[in-house]
């Protein structure tokens, strides 16, 4: 009989290490091309990684679900950076798996000035490789240069300074502030 709990044991633990390693192996990497996307976002627009590419770097930030503790001091803490943010020639968003009307209704009751996209049906968070084994989106934060290549993930997001370190990477990537685009 106990030789059966191991070996059922051993087996579940296997079955979980695989899954684990496979995600990790399909999550993409520093130096890959962002998959392409097209979803609707808080704001009532719909936004596509085509829309960025050849005209300016894109931050995506990854959180697992609106209206729970971590998400909302993420989400908070990247509006209240809002005025730092703002001054890069950037486009950035927050995606959720949530559907768009609990994007919209939680943009909308902490004020953010940012779109929420949402991905309900998780295809652009699969295909970033940033989806759990629970099946929420992991709490990591792509950097997207112009050409669509990605140039940092922060796959440690802090939520109380995710604003904040935002603005640090921003500035240690080099990605262009808005006075230098205008200055072209």
């Amino acid at each position: 009989m106990q030789s059966r709990t191991i070996s059922t044991w051993m087996t579940t633990v296997f079955a979980t290490v695989s899954l684990l390693f496979a995600g990790l192996a399909s999550a993409l990497e520093v130096g890959d091309k962002a998959p392409d996307f097209e979803l609707q976002a808080s704001d009532g627009n719909t936004y596509a990684l085509s829309d960025f590419v050849g005209e300016r770097p894109l931050v995506i930030a990854f959180f697992p679900a609106a209206f729970t503790g971590g998400c909302t001091m993420q989400c908070k803490a990247i509006r209240d950076s809002s005025r730092e943010i703002k001054q890069y020639d950037i486009g950035y968003f927050m995606a959720s798996v949530d559907d768009v009307e609990r994007n919209t209704e939680f943009a909308r009751e902490y004020e953010l000035d940012f779109p929420v996209l949402a991905d309900p049906e998780k295809s652009t968070v699969e295909a970033f490789g940033a989806l759990s084994e629970r099946g929420f989106a992991n709490r990591w934060t792509y950097y997207i240069d112009a050409e669509g290549t990605i140039v940092k993930i922060d796959r440690s997001t802090n939520p109380s300074t995710a604003g904040e370190d935002l603005t640090n990477n921003l500035a240690e990537l080099g990605f262009p502030r808005l006075e230098q685009t205008a200055s072209r």
